[in-house]
């Protein structure tokens, strides 16, 4: 499954890395709700939860649901501003209904929840349909919808100066401590991208982002199989420190296409596709690969000595080797008129994290 983001006839200028303050600080607010998907940012949760005063938290928790699962489209912004006040400000300029509408995407749902014409402000059908979205996930959430759907000036101005709060309490000392990091990263995006063109470019923003064959699609290999458009507003590229493992991607119909990318770190190397986790665990599900690997975990055997320890005939071990020399699971070492086959350990020890990666990608 992948997301698309159609950039037919793009310029190439049309695509744009930069850094974003709002976004960042998200990205920051999705790790203290969520410490267990970043255990790298543990101790700094920690401190963090720790030194805020009981209000502010207090505040965090009423609105989560804006971080938590996923991101309100508002958070991540298309057009990047130099500081955190004045992307708030863009927020501002949002009319009411876009707001509360990608606000309740993420307060009604872990996966995206579409609210078709009428807007729940207008209709009340849609607005039970919201209400009980909202309810079906939990107390809180109910509350935070009702509120949001009664008074939107209201909850706007509290989300707004919520966040100031946390610039004030957090933010403003840790972006002060990665702007470096982001700088140099922009920079060797750019230079991909103005000498080398944007399939470079997508390359060194993940192994999960590529150009399609014909250059006229941005592919994301997700756990989601969704599609959108660039038009001419074209697509922000957002690096990030603190969302990693996270690719967040602003793909829902009226919004400009943006893509959160965590800022690669040296000591890490890119995990494998979403396509290589999922052959290796269909390679796994079959009952006779599982006996023939735990024979060969304990040391190498040839096709002949799998069929006799097991019972089984050659060309069957030889099917079900295929299947787990594919996935990438097994090393054939030949030895003269014999070939061996030993366990990848470690592709089969990084299968767990591998898989969570593509989980939380």
């Amino acid at each position: 499954m992948t997301l698309r983001i159609d950039i037919g006839g793009l310029p190439t200028g049309r695509l744009r890395f930069a850094a974003s303050p709002l976004a960042e600080l998200t990205a920051m607010l999705h790790v203290l709700a969520e410490p267990a998907h970043h255990p790298q940012f543990a101790g700094w949760a920690a401190d963090v939860w720790a030194g805020l005063r009981p209000e502010l938290a207090e505040r965090l928790r009423e609105a989560e649901f804006l971080w938590r699962s996923s991101r309100a489209d508002f958070l991540v912004p298309a057009r990047p501003r130099p500081t955190l006040a004045e992307e708030l400000d863009d927020v501002d300029r949002l009319d009411d209904e876009s707001y509360v509408t990608a606000a309740l995407v993420t307060t009604c749902g872990s996966n995206r929840v579409h609210f078709a014409q009428p807007s729940p402000l207008a209709d009340a059908t849609s607005r039970d349909r919201a209400l009980d979205l909202a309810q079906a996930r939990g107390a809180l959430q109910e509350a935070f919808a009702v509120r949001l759907l009664a008074d939107p000036a209201a909850v706007r101005a509290r989300v707004r100066d919520t966040l100031e709060k946390c610039a004030e309490a957090f933010f403003d000392a840790a972006w002060t401590g990665i702007t470096t990091q982001l700088a140099g990263d922009l920079r060797l995006k750019n230079d991909l991208l103005n000498r080398h063109g944007i399939a470079a470019a997508l390359a060194s923003v993940s192994d999960a982002v590529t150009l399609a064959p014909d250059g006229n699609r941005i592919i994301i290999d997700k756990l989601q199989d969704n599609a959108t458009a660039a038009h001419d507003a074209g697509v922000t590229f957002l690096p990030s420190v603190f969302g990693r493992p996270h690719l967040v991607v602003v793909h829902a119909p009226g919004w400009q296409p943006v893509v959160q990318y965590p800022v690669a770190e040296a000591s890490r190397s890119e995990p494998v596709s979403l396509a290589t986790v999922t052959q290796r665990l269909e390679a796994l599900a079959h009952p006779t690969r599982l006996r023939l690997l735990r024979t060969l975990s304990r040391g190498p055997h040839t096709t002949g000595e799998l069929a006799h320890a097991w019972g089984l005939t050659p060309p069957e071990v030889s099917r079900h080797l295929a299947v787990l020399r594919r996935a990438g699971l097994l090393t054939p070492q030949r030895q003269g008129r014999y070939v061996r086959y030993t366990v990848d350990l470690p592709a089969l020890t990084a299968l767990g994290p591998d898989l969570l990666t593509a989980l939380l990608r």
